[in-house]
């Protein structure tokens, strides 16, 4: 079968090698959009309110994944995205993207509440970049980029209502002179008339000349459910069915091998961990998709390559001695919103992260230069050592688990005093609940997330001298909240709230995926 407009062609999986198994990502990629250019596949993702955003990912095997890139180093520098003024972005910034390949040129689109638009970018090289960046409005809601083989451009976009859109040739906008035409009336139809969730995040695909639309909806007091429909014409009329309900996997869109395999790539809500992949085999009856092995199940089991430890392609290690020429950050971290560049350094003092303050905060979400990655499942546990001689009366430093229900273990510096400080916002107002004197200018901290069984479970530990761990505080149930609309995250952070200047030395950071507590 011949795909269009994406060049979907590569290696596929061996017989010889040992099956993998869904989730095939078991950490926050949610949103997914694959093409396959080449041999290679490459992925794009939502992170919202994160900086740098949009990140891709490139894999050999659907299964296990790296990270080459993102879209772009900031979606704006307005109050919201910067934490100025008590502004956030938690749970907006850009959404789902749609990612395509095209006439050698790579395409990333996404929109975005925070600007009011819709943002595309593009390169000839996907994991080197540099990328060109566009915007126009309105903010297209959970659209899909086409490119059709007779050489026009358009977003299909909605939420129930689909709607269509044709661009320039050149994707910067919408074509001048057009207006959008609605091409499915009720998208969700096929899934019964009691819904909760409309039908959204459209993904469009060219199979054999037809058209395949693909949307999430969700009937209430049931699940997330996969819709198709399918017409002959891009403005249709489409018709649709029920493709998958098990498990509450949906939302994605569809990928074949060199030797005709067909899956769907989807993900499901999992608890505090995030939003997580799944592949499900696709069988073509009657030119419509069956979705599933057996039919309508999803399949724990893949006839694909083993899935591999998500250290170092999703998240790693971090012992902050850089090279000549390497960048001062690997592609595992973001920044929670917008960087401020001059209050953190990897080389003002070799081998480790500075995080200086530049201001006076009052909480630690609205806290500026918190630097995060991913925790995975089913365990991981994150590990850091900090020199705290430089803190200033009223400076917390330490290392937290980031959401609106956040823990943190840290050292909060007073007049002529340190202290271990354990605080949780599981009530999601911050309370202190446990503090020791300390007095040494050296101490560490980890966190262990438990995700096994949707326990969502992070315990806190201090060590005077990284060998001995300590609990501290009290085990935070962890929650995924919408407000914030992200699975948890391991976060370094150091913020004021009497005078700023002061500044925290992190010697490392490492995470694994055992528990060791």
């Amino acid at each position: 079968m011949k795909i269009y407009p994406l060049l979907l062609v590569g290696a596929a999986a061996s017989a010889q090698t040992l099956p993998a198994h869904n989730p095939v990502v078991h950490a926050d990629v949610p949103d997914l959009s694959i093409i396959r250019v080449g041999k290679t596949y490459y992925m794009s993702s939502t992170t919202m309110h994160m900086s740098p955003g949009v990140p891709l990912m490139k894999s050999t095997d659907l299964v296990n994944w790296k990270l080459v890139g993102y879209a772009y180093d900031t979606l704006s520098g307005n109050d919201a995205m910067t934490l100025a003024n008590g502004r956030s972005t938690y749970g907006r910034g850009s959404w789902a993207s749609s990612l395509r390949y095209h006439r050698g040129t790579y395409y990333v689109s996404t929109f975005a509440q925070t600007t009011g638009k819709t943002h595309v970018y593009s390169t000839k090289n996907i994991e080197k970049g540099p990328w060109k960046a566009v915007s126009f409005r309105p903010s297209l809601h959970d659209h899909s980029l086409f490119f059709d083989d007779d050489g026009r451009v358009y977003m299909v976009y909605g939420a129930g209502k689909i709607q269509l859109a044709e661009l320039t040739a050149d994707a910067s906008g919408l074509k001048p002179g057009t207006t959008s035409q609605v091409i499915i009336e009720n998208a969700s139809a096929p899934a019964g008339p009691n819904l909760g969730l409309p039908a959204e995040g459209s993904q469009l695909f060219k199979i054999n000349g037809k058209y395949y639309l693909f949307n999430i909806t969700w009937p209430k007091g049931g699940m997330r459910t996969v819709v198709v429909h399918r017409a002959d014409k891009i403005g249709g009329p489409y018709e649709g069915r029920v493709a998958l309900q098990d498990l509450g996997v949906a939302q994605g869109g569809l990928i074949d091998t060199p030797d005709g395999k067909w899956y769907a790539y989807l993900f499901r809500d999992f608890g505090a961990v995030g939003r997580i992949p799944y592949l499900v085999p696709v069988q073509w009856e009657g030119g419509w998709l069956v979705l599933g092995s057996p039919a309508g199940k999803v399949p724990e089991i893949l006839a694909l390559p083993a899935n591999k430890s998500l250290i170092p392609g999703i998240v790693a290690s971090d012992e902050f001695t850089r090279r000549a020429g390497e960048p001062a950050l690997p592609l595992v971290w973001q920044w929670n919103h917008n960087p401020d560049n001059q209050r953190w350094s990897v080389t003002r003092r070799s081998g480790y992260l500075r995080l200086t303050t530049g201001r006076v905060d009052t909480s630690f979400l609205l806290a500026r230069n918190t630097l995060t990655q991913r925790t995975i499942g089913p365990v991981c546990a994150g590990t850091t050592a900090l020199d705290v001689s430089h803190l200033q009366p009223g400076d917390f430093a330490g290392l937290g688990v980031l959401q609106r229900r956040y823990g943190l273990v840290g050292v909060q510096a007073s007049a002529g005093a340190k202290a271990i400080v354990m605080v949780s916002a599981e009530s999601e107002k911050p309370v202190e609940l446990q503090r020791l004197p300390l007095n040494q200018d050296r101490v560490y901290f980890k966190i262990e997330c438990d995700f096994r069984d949707r326990k969502d479970v992070a315990t806190f530990f201090y060590s005077l001298d990284g060998n001995t761990w300590q609990p501290v505080g009290r085990p935070l149930k962890m929650a995924y909240t919408l407000p914030h609309f992200m699975g948890y995250r391991f976060a370094l952070f150091n913020y004021a709230t009497q005078t700023a200047g002061g500044y925290a030395d992190f010697d490392y950071f490492r995470i694994t995926d055992k528990l060791t507590n």
